[in-house]
C-alpha cells in the first residue's frame, strides 16, 4: 500500500479516508440487512469498492466540482456530501430525499444542493452528460472539474467511447473513474473488454490513462489528484481504472454463486480493502484499539439515528408522482 505521505495526505487525511471507508461500509451492511427483512426494496452493495471510491472522491472539491457516479457510488456520494439520513430517505422512498422527492430508485444518487446529478437506470448514460456539463463549465470559465465514474461494463457501451472521445476533443476537465470489477453482472471481463484494459483505451483518445490497484485508497487518490490539478489547469481528461473486487452479488436481485467460484469468493475476501487500510494505519501508529472501537461506535449510531429518522419521515403524497 502506497505510503499516505507520498500520496499528499495528512495523517489527519489518511485517518478521514478510512473513515469514509468504515462509514460506507457499515451503511452499505445496514442497508443490506433492511432490504432482507422486506424494509426496503433494493439494495445494491458497493463492498469491495469503498478504498477506490473514497480515495478518488476526496481529490475534488465538495461544492464546487460535480458528481456523476454510478450506482454502486454510496463511497463517493458520502465524500461528496451526502448524509446516512440522505442516503435512507432514497432507500425508503420518503419525500424528503434529495435524490428525488422518493419517486426515483434508489442508488441512483442525485442532490441539486451537492451537484450530485442524477442518473437514470441505463448503463453508461452518465458518462456523455458528464462532458456536457464539462463543457458548459469551460464555457462559462467555472474552475470546476467532474467526477464521472462507471464499471468496466459501461466502458463496452457507445456512450463511453463517445463521451471519451468528445471530452479529448475539445480537452475537458472530467477524470473518468472506472471501477473494474470483474464482472458485469454476470458476464466475465473476459468476456466483454477487448484487450484486458479499460485504461488502455485511453491512447486511442490521445489523452492519460492509468490502471492501478483500487484496493489502496492512497495510490488511488493520488492518481486521481494529479488528473483532477491538471485538469483543473486546462489540461483535459483522464481515464483512470481502479481494478476493485466486487465482494457481494450484483444486486439483491442476484446470485453470484451461480456463476463465480467457491475459490473465487474465498480470495475476494482475502482481497477486502478495509482491514487492509485499517492494518496500514495500526502499523504506522495512527489507529489504535480504543480509537478503532470509537469510529465504529460513532459510525454505528449515526446509522442508527439515519434509520429511526428516515423510518419516520413521511411518504410522498401520491399527487405529486408526475412533478419534474
Amino acid at each position: 500500500m502506497l505510503d499516505h505521505r507520498t500520496a499528499g495526505l495528512s495523517d489527519e487525511q489518511a485517518v478521514a479516508i478510512y473513515r469514509w471507508m468504515l462509514l460506507t461500509r457499515r451503511l452499505d451492511e445496514r442497508l443490506s440487512l433492511l432490504q432482507r427483512s422486506g424494509a426496503i426494496p433494493l439494495a445494491v452493495s458497493s463492498r469491495g469498492h469503498e478504498a477506490a471510491q473514497v480515495g478518488a472522491a476526496t481529490a475534488f472539491i465538495r461544492g464546487q466540482d460535480w458528481w456523476f457516479p454510478y450506482y454502486r457510488d454510496l463511497g463517493a456520494v458520502l465524500v461528496a456530501g451526502s448524509t446516512p439520513l440522505d442516503v435512507m430517505l432514497s432507500a425508503f422512498g420518503r419525500a424528503a430525499d434529495p435524490s428525488s422527492g422518493g419517486r426515483q430508485t434508489p442508488y441512483n444518487w442525485g442532490d441539486r444542493r451537492l451537484n450530485i446529478v442524477a442518473r437514470s437506470a441505463p448503463v453508461g448514460v452518465q458518462i456523455p452528460q458528464a462532458v456536457g456539463v464539462a463543457q458548459a463549465a469551460v464555457r462559462r470559465g467555472d474552475r470546476v472539474v467532474v467526477y464521472c465514474s462507471f464499471g468496466e461494463g459501461a466502458a463496452s457501451q457507445g456512450d463511453f467511447h463517445e463521451g471519451m472521445n468528445w471530452a479529448a476533443l475539445y480537452r475537458l476537465p472530467v477524470v473518468f473513474l472506472c471501477q473494474n470489477n470483474g464482472w458485469a453482472i454476470s458476464v466475465p471481463v473476459s468476456r466483454q473488454l477487448a484487450g484486458g484494459s479499460v485504461a488502455a483505451r485511453a491512447a486511442g483518445y490521445g489523452i492519460e490513462g492509468i490502471c492501478l490497484d483500487g484496493g489502496d485508497p492512497f495510490a488511488v487518490h493520488a492518481a486521481v489528484r494529479r488528473a483532477v490539478a491538471r485538469a483543473r489547469a486546462g489540461g483535459g481528461p483522464a481515464l483512470i481504472e481502479a481494478r476493485v473486487h466486487r465482494m457481494d452479488a450484483h444486486t439483491c436481485d442476484d446470485n453470484h454463486t451461480r456463476y463465480r467460484s467457491p475459490e473465487e469468493l474465498a480470495e475476494v475476501q482475502r482481497a477486502d480493502p478495509l482491514p487492509r487500510v485499517a492494518e496500514y494505519l495500526r502499523r504506522v501508529g495512527l489507529l489504535r484499539e480504543g480509537g478503532e472501537a470509537a469510529l465504529e461506535r460513532a459510525v454505528a449510531a449515526a446509522i442508527d439515528r439515519a434509520e429511526e429518522q428516515a423510518r419516520a419521515a413521511p411518504l410522498p403524497p401520491p399527487e405529486r408522482a408526475l412533478e419534474p
